[in-house]
């Protein structure tokens, strides 16, 4: 039993190490070898995150909660809507709110994450503020905020998952977002 095994995985390894080969070729690279992760499984991971405060400069603190992802396929981004509580020195009471986001994604090796950055931030809109707090917000929390957001971990690849294509000299590469979440190719090591 132990010997068959070991002859389906090297079969399998030897099938996989043929396909690597042929990802080196240029019409063979829509046959790249690729992770999926799901809205659903973005949504899960996410939300383990959330509520999260961001300090701004001492002036004030942004409670977000759980964001309302949108696939953005035709710009290869992710958007999020999250509601938002501001509250802190610089405001007088709590005011609740909204924030948008968008961002590209990138692999991070050396925990296996994908991680949001590139982070293009929205409107903060936040209800019971006079025109001009708000405005005077959305001049510098979009800054603050970048610098308190930057690289969030939307997903952790399990060492299972990429395991067999590691031992094939295969990484994860370009992340594509798509109408049912992303698709991360697998591309030779440098």
């Amino acid at each position: 039993m132990l010997q068959r095994r070991q002859l389906l995985t090297a079969a399998t390894r030897t099938s996989l190490a043929a396909t690597a080969l042929a990802l080196g070729l240029p019409h063979a690279a829509q046959a790249q070898p690729a992770y999926t992760v799901s809205a659903q499984q973005l949504h899960d991971m996410l939300a383990q995150k959330f509520p999260r405060t961001v300090p701004l400069a001492g002036l004030l603190d942004l409670t977000l909660q759980a964001p309302r992802l949108r696939l953005l396929p035709a710009t290869n981004r992710l958007g999020a809507t999250m509601d938002v509580q501001a509250a802190g020195p610089a405001l007088r009471r709590s005011h609740p709110g909204s924030f948008d986001v968008e961002f590209a994604l990138r692999y991070e090796a050396s925990d296996r994450t994908l991680r949001a950055h590139q982070l293009r931030l929205g409107r903060l809109e936040l209800e019971g503020l006079k025109p001009s707090a708000t405005e005077l917000l959305n001049v510098y929390a979009p800054v603050l905020a970048e610098q308190s957001l930057r690289e969030v971990v939307l997903h952790q690849l399990r060492p299972q998952d990429t395991a067999l294509l590691d031992g094939l000299g295969l990484e994860p590469g370009p992340i594509t977002v798509t109408e049912k979440g992303l698709s991360v190719a697998f591309v030779r090591k440098p």
